[in-house]
């Protein structure tokens, strides 16, 4: 084969990959949280098991565009059973030079995590929108997210989250 046709093929091969991965989500970042004070319970009284919960947490930023940010957020579910549906959610980031507010706009409880036959809490997904991002965070301003958060011990959980585009969705179920 003559050589411009390999090395038309490969940098063909290479500039689709390299497209490819331009369309896909980019990471925000992750953050480490912590449940701030008491989770509000409070029964709707229709069934058993059926109540709205408050939380109110911390996190801090741990890599990405958020690496040594703080969040402080609240989010309030409805809970049938061991599933739930998110009400309403958001928060405020805050780093050195910037400052983004999130919404949630949607989420849904994922899968109970066991560890040691014990539950250990849920998996939490769904989208969100920075409505106002200035400074050091100002490229997140308008951008539509996808969430996801993890169980990481008693009171605490994990929080990543992508741009929202079509070929980069967090999954949503464990690996």
């Amino acid at each position: 084969m003559d050589k411009r046709y390999i090395v038309t093929v490969v940098c063909s091969a290479l500039g689709l990959i390299n497209a490819n991965e331009f369309a896909q989500a980019e990471t925000v970042g992750r953050y480490e949280c912590s449940v701030v004070g008491p989770v509000s319970q409070e029964p709707i009284g229709d069934k058993d098991g059926h109540r709205l919960i408050s939380i109110q947490y911390s996190c801090f930023g741990v890599e990405g565009l958020v690496k040594g940010a703080l969040y402080s957020g609240t989010a309030t579910n409805e809970w049938d059973g061991p599933q739930a549906t998110y009400l309403f959610g958001g928060g405020i980031t805050r780093a050195a030079g910037g400052l983004a507010v999130a919404q949630v706009t949607e989420g849904a409880s994922g899968p109970v995590v066991m560890e040691e036959g014990k539950p250990v809490g849920n998996e939490f997904s769904g989208k969100g929108v920075f409505k106002f991002a200035s400074g050091t965070l100002a490229a997140l301003s308008g951008k539509a997210v996808r969430w996801e958060t993890k169980p990481a011990g008693f009171g605490r959980f994990t929080l990543e989250i992508r741009t929202d585009e079509e070929a980069g969705a967090i999954r949503t179920s464990k690996e």
